[in-house]
C-alpha cells in the first residue's frame, strides 16, 4: 500500500466553514495589539472561523506560546518557554471587558520549568477577570500542574466557575500520545479540585480516532463519573502535521450521537459530542446546562425530603 492510500481522507462532514469578517479580523487585530495568544490559532482549532466571526468567543492561552511538553496529538510549539508576564492577566482582562463576553475560557501550555506549574499567575488572571467583569463566568483549563496538590489549591482559591483539564485519550494509549501526562493523574487532579470546591462544576474532554475501542471509550466515561466529573465533551482527533500522530478513524455523527447519549446516562449534567467538537466549543452553551441540571436535581431532591 502507498503512503498516499495509508491516509484516511476526510469526510464530507469535516468540512468547514471559513468566514474572515469584521468580527474575525477586529479579534485577530486585538489579539495582536495587546500581545495575546489563543489556543484557537496556536493548536489549530477547526471551529475559529465560527468561535471568533460568529459567536465572538474565544479561549486565551496564558503563560506563553511555548509549551514544555511535546504531547504528539497538539501542534503548540515546544520549547524553552519565555519569562513570565506578571502584567498577562491585565490584559486578559481588559480584552474580556472589550468584547463584552459572558463567558470566557482561560488555557495555559505546560509549564514544567515553574514550580508551581503556573498557578500563581493562572489564578491572578482569574482575579483580574472577575474585577473587571463581575459578570463573566470564567472557565479555566490547565495542565495537570505536576500534579501537586498546593498548585491546584492555589487556582481553586481564585474560584472559577468551571474547572476543565482534559483527560485526552484513553488510558492505554496515554503514554504514547500525552508527554510526561500520566493518566490516573488526570483523574486524581480532576477529583481534588472537586474536593476543594465541591461546587464548582468539572469538566473533562476526549479525542477519538487515535486507535482507541468504542470499550475503551465507555471506560473513560466510567472513570470520569467515578471522579465526579460533571461535563465531557467528545470530539474527532484531527492530524495537525505529518509530524503527529495519524489519524486511525474518523467516527460518524452517528457515533457521536450515540456516545453523546451514553454519556447523559451515565450522569454526566451535559456532553457535547461531534466531529469538530474541542474541549471549549459552545462553553458558554456547556455552562448553561450544567446550571439547569444542578438545579434540576436540587428540585428533585427537595421533592423527595
Amino acid at each position: 500500500m502507498s503512503k498516499k492510500e495509508d491516509i484516511l481522507r476526510k469526510p464530507d462532514w469535516l468540512k468547514i466553514k471559513l468566514n474572515t469578517n469584521e468580527s474575525y479580523t477586529g479579534l485577530k487585530k486585538m489579539m495582536r495589539e495587546k500581545n495575546l495568544h489563543t489556543v484557537c490559532e496556536e493548536a489549530r482549532c477547526p471551529n475559529i472561523h465560527e468561535c471568533w466571526a460568529e459567536r465572538r468567543t474565544a479561549t486565551f492561552m496564558i503563560l506563553g506560546d511555548t509549551c514544555t511538553r511535546a504531547c504528539r496529538f497538539c501542534a503548540v510549539k515546544t520549547g524553552l518557554p519565555t519569562e513570565l508576564d506578571w502584567k498577562e492577566p491585565e490584559r486578559v482582562a481588559d480584552s474580556v471587558q472589550l468584547m463584552n463576553l459572558k463567558h470566557v475560557v482561560v488555557t495555559a501550555v505546560a509549564r514544567d520549568d515553574l514550580k508551581d506549574g503556573g498557578a500563581a499567575i493562572f489564578a491572578e488572571t482569574v482575579r483580574a477577570i472577575r474585577r473587571k467583569n463581575p459578570f463573566t463566568s470564567i472557565e479555566v483549563l490547565p495542565s495537570d500542574m505536576g500534579g501537586k496538590e498546593e498548585n491546584l489549591r492555589v487556582l481553586m482559591d481564585a474560584k472559577p466557575d468551571i474547572l476543565n483539564h482534559n483527560i485526552e485519550t484513553v488510558r492505554r494509549m496515554t503514554p504514547r500520545v500525552r508527554a510526561r501526562a500520566k493518566y490516573d493523574r488526570s483523574l486524581e487532579f480532576l477529583r481534588r479540585a472537586k474536593e476543594m470546591q465541591p461546587t464548582i462544576p468539572t469538566k473533562s474532554s476526549l479525542m477519538v480516532g487515535l486507535g482507541e475501542t468504542w470499550e475503551e471509550i465507555i471506560e473513560v466515561m466510567d472513570d470520569l463519573r467515578a471522579n465526579h466529573i460533571d461535563i465531557m465533551t467528545i470530539g474527532q482527533y484531527l492530524q495537525p502535521t505529518k509530524g503527529h500522530l495519524k489519524v486511525e478513524k474518523y467516527y460518524s455523527p452517528d457515533e457521536f450521537k450515540e456516545l453523546q447519549q451514553i454519556a447523559i446516562s451515565k450522569g454526566f449534567s451535559h456532553c457535547e459530542a461531534g466531529p469538530l467538537v474541542r474541549s471549549s466549543y459552545h462553553a458558554d452553551e456547556q455552562v448553561s446546562a450544567a446550571a439547569k441540571h444542578k438545579q434540576m436535581l436540587g428540585e428533585q431532591e427537595a421533592q423527595q425530603a
